[in-house]
């Protein structure tokens, strides 16, 4: 494998509230999945070694190309690292009988302060073949605007 993907945003919010918002069960279902997507968390073991699994269910199941079925991505991901509030790093398994999936992708989301609120980049390495890059950026891209949504209007 070896491919990495990335994308970042500038989030009008304190890296301890991005960083919450990583690591809370009900935050990351209502922004992680992005356009066209659902999300819905099955386990929930929020500490370094601990982890979670993810459903993502397209909206228009005629549209999507799902990696476990038509209408589905379910991925299982743990966490290998977890630095507050500054680091959050993950390693995800799809469920897929497809080769083209197969292998663990690391998910890297860095925290930085700025004046405007948290710079948060995401660095995906090892990302499998079957997932187009431009595509998965724009995923990235869409899961970051949706963050940004999110937390911007909690506070």
């Amino acid at each position: 494998m070896g491919r990495t993907d990335r994308a970042s945003r500038v989030v009008a919010a304190p890296p301890a509230t991005v960083y919450h918002a990583l690591l809370d069960r009900r935050s990351l279902e209502a922004w992680l999945p992005p356009d066209g997507m659902r999300g819905r968390v099955e386990h929930w073991d929020p500490r370094p070694g601990g982890g979670f699994r993810m459903v993502l269910t397209y909206l228009d199941p005629a549209a999507g190309t799902g990696k476990t079925s038509d209408a589905t991505d379910v991925v299982d991901v743990a966490f290998a690292a977890l630095v507050p509030p500054e680091r959050v790093v993950q390693r995800a398994v799809f469920e897929s009988d497809d080769p083209a999936y197969a292998g663990v992708m690391t998910m890297a989301w860095h925290l930085a302060a700025t004046d405007a609120g948290t710079e948060v980049t995401v660095t995906a390495t090892d990302v499998p073949p079957g997932i187009d890059r431009t595509v998965h950026e724009a995923g990235i891209a869409s899961s970051l605007a949706n963050l940004a949504s999110y937390v911007e209007t909690s506070d």
